[in-house]
């Protein structure tokens, strides 16, 4: 394959079908929300909605004035429709939406959805609306909202869904297929679980397997014990391990009694991989804001100033101790400030990809408690090598510089000088890959995101720590080799 060729296949998200779709529907959308008269735009709008289906609405919908979401809602064909398109599109259309309809029908959407979007739904609706909407729905329902929004929004139990099949165990294949054809709305997953008179899991048997056996058979006699199950207080990145470990396509969530309370399916764990790549990301990025095209500069302003404040703070640090240093140290020492945003930079990013690596490694769960000094070992020679190579090939930069005329003061001592930034280099960078290997390793044991290592605020630290250690290393230096 030639050059050219291997260019052309390299994946290029603006070249995916589903972003060429979202363009022309954006377009099409724009072009009918801006005709002369509302009857004109309206039987438009009614018309795209009819040929096309409430996902790719939902995504492009995101993409228009707020004041126009909630219009090509109201212009879906049915409830079934409105419903895919409140579960798959952004916050911001969730909540123009939800200010437009009324508690009639929230009521009936509310009812209608699946009992984890429900959940989600309600945490976008005032504290008053939520009790009022409540008190409307079927008491089950209710019940069953008012105690999942108990727990934690990153928990299985928030993930987990509660329409399922469970049988019991005497239950014979002809009868659970005849339960199961009853209940077409309920989605069939890959594995049917079986539970005692108590509801407690005692195993689940494979779909497949109601096919290929004996319709007289009962479900006790072809069913398999349950090896991997999860809490309903398990976090969402331990579930997600345990499904991508296993290959699980249905994870069963009990309580403390072995009693099953839902079931987490493939898509569950798609979405929660997401919504965790998401968050990480933005954390080392060092911005907290949602990813839509409409959200308002001012929130994304706010988003974003926190984490700068703290570089710009840092900074002005900084700024003091290089004050500080060009005023006290001799005047023939003053070029080492030349060095600083070397000495910075390379102890800066070199502390960044350890600590960039061991949050992916933590991400990927695989640092244990077992391997963890083995796996911050191998980072701190990896960096402190790199550290070390990098500073003797500045320092034997700067010696032959030297005597070009890098600096009048220099050429008198240039082994001397090309040694101080060696070892200050050496030091500072050695210093950055301390800080990049425990940041991490001490955030997770602390409970704080341990990608808040990889992100501004530790980036800053690292600077002014590296450049107090250069200073230091470099005046010591100086005084026994100068």
């Amino acid at each position: 394959m030639s050059v050219k060729d291997k260019v052309k296949n390299v994946y290029h998200p603006l070249d995916l079908k589903t972003a060429q779709l979202d363009d022309i529907l954006l377009e099409k959308l724009k072009r009918a929300f801006h005709r002369t008269t509302s009857a004109v735009y309206l039987h438009n709008v009614a018309k795209i909605a009819l040929e096309h289906s409430p996902i790719d609405l939902a995504v492009a919908a995101s993409r228009i004035p707020l004041q126009d979401r909630s219009v090509l809602y109201e212009n879906l064909k049915d409830l079934d429709d409105k419903v895919t398109f409140i579960i798959e599109t952004d916050g911001d259309t969730r909540t123009a939406v939800l200010r437009q309809i009324d508690d009639h029908e929230l009521k009936e959407l509310l009812e209608y959805m699946p009992l984890d979007e429900a959940v989600s739904m309600t945490e976008d609706l005032s504290a008053r609306r939520f009790r009022k909407i409540l008190d409307k729905l079927d008491v089950k329902k209710a019940l069953q909202i008012k105690e999942l929004v108990k727990h934690e929004p990153k928990s299985a139990a928030r993930l987990m869904k509660n329409e399922y099949f469970l049988f019991t165990p005497d239950k014979t294949i002809k009868e659970v297929a005849k339960i199961i054809s009853n209940y077409p709305g309920v989605e069939m997953t890959k594995r049917i679980f079986v539970v005692n008179e108590q509801r407690q899991l005692v195993g689940y048997v494979p779909a497949r397997n109601l096919i290929v056996n004996d319709n007289k058979l009962p479900l006790k006699k072809i069913m398999r014990p349950v090896y991997h199950k999860v809490n309903q207080e398990t976090s969402r990145e331990e579930v997600v391990d345990v499904v991508e470990r296993y290959k699980i396509s249905a994870l069963p969530v009990v309580d403390h009694h072995n009693v099953l309370l839902g079931v987490i399916t493939h898509e569950d764990v798609i979405e929660a991989i997401g919504d965790i790549a998401d968050e990480t990301i933005a954390t080392i990025g060092g911005t907290n804001e949602k990813l839509t095209d409409s959200q308002r500069g001012i929130k994304r302003f706010f988003a974003r100033a926190p984490w700068l404040l703290v570089t710009l703070i840092a900074g002005l640090i900084n700024m003091e101790v290089m004050e500080y240093y060009n005023e006290n140290a001799p005047h023939f020492l003053t070029f080492l400030l030349f060095f600083v945003p070397l000495i910075t930079g390379l102890s800066g990013n070199i502390g960044l990809q350890n600590s960039t690596v061991l949050v992916r490694y933590m991400a990927l769960n695989m640092i244990t408690k077992k391997n963890r000094k083995n796996m911050a070992l191998k980072e701190l020679v990896l960096g402190m090598s790199l550290g070390v190579v990098f500073g003797i090939g500045a320092g034997l930069i700067v010696f032959f510089l030297s005597f070009f005329g890098m600096h009048n003061d220099t050429v008198y001592y240039p082994a001397a000088i090309g040694l101080i930034i060696s070892g200050g280099l050496i030091s500072a960078c050695i210093a950055g890959t301390f800080l990049g290997v425990f940041s991490p390793l001490v955030f997770v044991n602390i409970g704080i995101d341990p990608a808040v290592a990889a992100g501004p605020i530790i980036t800053a630290f690292n600077d002014f720590l590296s450049m107090v250690i250069y200073f230091i290393v470099a005046t010591f230096l100086t005084g026994l080799l100068i």
